[in-house]
This record gives structure tokens, sequence and C-alpha cells, in this order.
């Protein structure tokens, strides 16, 4: 781990009432020692001592006085100065956050100071790598870290919570130390080999596998399919060819006029895209151009970002006119999206009556449907709760449970499962012990990347890269 000392503005940039730059490392006490002087006269003349800087400030304290540039003679601002002792700090090391009034100039020319004293400027998540590296916090607290600030909606932020606790992490390591402990039988099987069948019962150790490991493992890849849209968010697309009311729909749902709404076809040229939160779900929600034939080339680069978008997208609402029969181009329309998961969204109901029903080919009636009116505002309740039940299923969130792995810890528990799986049909054919012992080494060291313990430095690097510089 680089050992220098690391500074960085820790505050969103712009104009507000505090802002705090960050230092944290061995020469974080003499550098901001060298640019503070407190406002209070210091007894016994501290500075002039041998002893180490700050020595005379209590740890976790906040102290008034002035940051000055020496060099220059002037005083930079007023500010409120904390220094922390390692390693009660949030990096493990020693640390000094100074709040300085907030202002672009003012940060910057504080900033710059402390990198010309020796400090380095922070790369984005460093201050949390170093806490994860000093064993502070584990890879899944690391993670939750980013979760925390990029939370849209409550029920994200919950999850995020309870990953910086360590809820994950107990779990994923309960798991690990029920395979540790068979694989440490098997190994023992392995060297004692004719006393194997006494110290590896092969019913024993199927059913510890299945019921410790298996389950637990299956239950955590459920809760990701099930409910990781709380945290990554749900990308929905509105299609459907020109003026069937796809502007006016984005704007009912995110209560503000954001498209432009005409009688005109082809208005929308351009990917609109809002975010939103639907009974706690993170919502990217975007309005594209009709998809239609046309030779207008704005029109076409508008067509063509729809496409794009629809091949990212989780969900497709797939907007028809009730007024007018469906015509050739709103079958064009369904063969582009007919592998996507969709929702048939009839618009202009308040144009038809009560019972009225849309006609559709046969290959369409198994897909869900929902009446509406963008422009009353009619249906929009129905639909959410629609939009909700296919995202999460039946039984949602469970509120005593919050534990919901990201993509990547997916990946390494469907890995983790595999070879569980595999080192269980292998127990039962009587395979060698060596590669039973292979695969659950495997499975635990596939575990272990989840929490940190066998990460490589390229994954962890591009996990810390996703952080802002600051954090």
């Amino acid at each position: 781990m680089d050992s220098a000392t690391i500074a960085a503005i820790a505050t969103p940039t712009g104009r507000g009432g505090i802002g705090i730059i960050k230092v944290s490392g061995k020469d974080a006490f003499s550098i901001a020692a060298s640019i503070f002087k407190k406002s209070a006269s210091l007894s016994d003349d501290s500075r002039e001592t041998d002893k180490p800087p700050f020595s005379f400030l209590k740890s976790h304290r906040l102290y008034h006085g002035y940051i000055v540039d020496k060099e220059k003679g002037r005083v930079l601002d007023e500010v409120l100065l904390s220094v922390m002792l390692a390693p009660h700090t949030y990096t493990m090391e020693d640390v000094v956050e100074i709040n300085t009034h907030s202002g672009s100039v003012v940060q910057a020319s504080i900033l710059n100071l402390v990198l010309k004293k020796g400090a380095k400027l922070a790369e984005p998540g460093e201050f949390t790598k170093r806490a994860y590296l000093n064993g502070r916090i584990d890879l899944t607290q690391a993670e939750a870290v980013i979760d925390i600030i990029n939370s849209k909606t409550d029920k994200a932020l919950e999850i995020a919570t309870s990953q910086i606790k360590g809820d994950l992490k107990s779990r994923i390591e309960s798991i690990r130390g029920a395979l540790l402990d068979i694989l440490v039988e098997t190994e023992v099987a392995i060297d004692f080999s004719d006393d194997a069948g006494e110290i590896l019962n092969s019913d024993r150790t199927i059913k510890k596998l299945e019921r410790r490991v298996v389950d637990d493992l299956k239950e955590l890849i459920e809760k990701y399919e099930n409910a990781h849209v709380f945290r990554d968010g749900l990308k929905m697309v509105v299609v459907g060819r020109p003026n069937v009311g796809k502007s006016s729909l984005m704007n009912r749902l995110i209560q503000e006029d954001r498209a432009i709404v005409t009688p005109i076809p082809g208005t929308t040229r351009d990917l609109i895209e809002e975010t939103l939160n639907i009974h706690g779900i993170p919502v990217i929600i975007a309005d594209t151009a009709g998809l239609h034939e046309t030779d207008d080339p704005v029109e076409v680069i508008g067509i063509e970002k729809a496409q794009e978008y629809i091949r990212d997208s989780d969900l497709i609402l797939f907007m028809v006119d009730a007024s007018d029969p469906l015509i050739e181009e709103d079958y064009k329309i369904y063969e582009i999206i007919s592998n996507k998961q969709l929702i048939i969204v009839i618009n202009k109901s308040d144009l038809v009556e009560d019972d009225f029903e849309l006609e559709v080919p046969d290959s369409w009636n198994t897909l869900p449907r929902i009446k509406i009116s963008a422009l009353y505002g009619r249906g929009l309740n129905e639909l959410k709760d629609l939009i909700v039940h296919l995202s999460i299923g039946e039984h949602g969130l469970e509120v005593q449970n919050k534990i919901i792995p990201n993509l990547r810890h997916k990946m390494a528990l469907e890995r983790s499962l595999q070879l569980c799986v595999a080192a269980i049909e292998e127990i039962r054919k009587e395979t060698s012990f060596e590669f039973i012992a292979i695969d659950i080494k495997e499975a635990v060291e596939s575990l272990g990347e989840i929490i940190g313990d066998t990460t490589t430095d390229d994954v962890i690097d591009q996990i810390f890269s996703r952080f802002c510089i600051g954090k």
C-alpha cells in the first residue's frame, strides 16, 4: 500500500456553509501544524518544544483557528480543525479534517497549500480503500459506502446501511466457516486414508453441505434476483409509434412537464431520461422518439438512440392507442421488443368505453397489459403496482432482512454453489478425496472474493475507481 499522506476536498464543489478538506497519513499532523494557527494562545509555547505536532490537541475535538500561508504572509480562512489519532479513524491512520467556508477558491487554496507541504492528492475512493487495506472494513462494507452515496430511495439506503454494518460479511463468513470445517475433515481423510470413512462420513458431510452451504447460497442468489433493483435501479423505457402519448405518460410519472407534448407526431426526437421513485424502487425512465420509418435525419438519430436504449433496458412500456386500431407500425415495434420484459400500456382509455378491450394477436394475450389515460392520470397507480410486481415478484423485499448481494457478489456465489454441488456429486460417487478437496477449496476462495480475502488487485482497483475523490 502507498504510504504517502493523502489529501482531498471531501465535500461537493460549489458554494455552501461548510467545506471539508481531509488529510490522512503519517505526516497529516505535521502538515496541518505547519499551516494552522490556533486562535487561543498556547500555554508553554508548545510549538517550540520537541513534542510531536499537535500533541497539545486532544483527539476527536474541534479547534478554532486560521489557515495561514506563511510564505505569502496571509490568512486563507477562519476554520475549525480536528485531529484524530490512529487507529481510531476512518482510515486507521492519523487524520486531520479542516472545516472551511465552502467556496471553490478558498477550498482549492487550502488544498494546494496542504499539497505543497508534502501531501499527495487522493485518488478516487482512496480514503475508503485505506480503511479496507488497513482492516477496518471488509470489501462488502467498502462497496456499501458507494451504495449509500448513490442511494436514490429509502429502501436502497436501508440495504446499503445493512451491508455497511457487516450483515452480508457475517453471512458469508458463516457459510465459509462451514466449508472450511468440511475442507479440514477432507484433508485429514487424505492424510489418514485408512480411517477416511470414520473421519469423513459421506451422509453427514452431504447434509452439512446442503443445509449449511448450498441452501444459504441459493437463498442469497435468489435475493439478488428478486430485489437487486432496490440498489441498482430499474431501467425502463416507453416505446410506441408517434403520438400515442409516450411523453404525456412520462410527464405524469415524474410529475413535471419534462417532455414536450403536442398533437404533432414526432415531437420527441431525442431521448429524455429522468429518475423517479416507484414504491421504493429507483426507476430510470426514458421517453424515446416514436419508432417509425422516416427520412428526417434528426428523427433517424433519435430512433437509433431509442433502439440502443431498448437493448439495455430492464422493462419496456409498450404504448398503444385505445382509440386507434393496431397498425403495421405497432406490429413492427413489437418485433423489436418481443424478447424483452414488457407491459402493454393501452393509452387514451378516456376516449373509449369502460369495457373496451383492445384486439390483439393471440401471441400477445399472455403479456401483462393495463389501460390508462395519461391525459387525466387514470390507471397510473395500477401501472406502478404492475411495474413493481414484475420487478421484484410477489414477495418483494422482506422488511426484516436487507441482505441483498450485488452483481459481483452474485457471480461469486454462483461459482461457489456450482463447486459445492459438484463436491456433493463427487462424495456420492466416492470420488478421490483429493478432487473433493479441490472443489471445496475453490468454493471457499470464491466466497473470499466477496469479502476481499482472495480478491485480486485489479478487482479492488476497479471497485474503488467508482468512488468520488475525497471518500
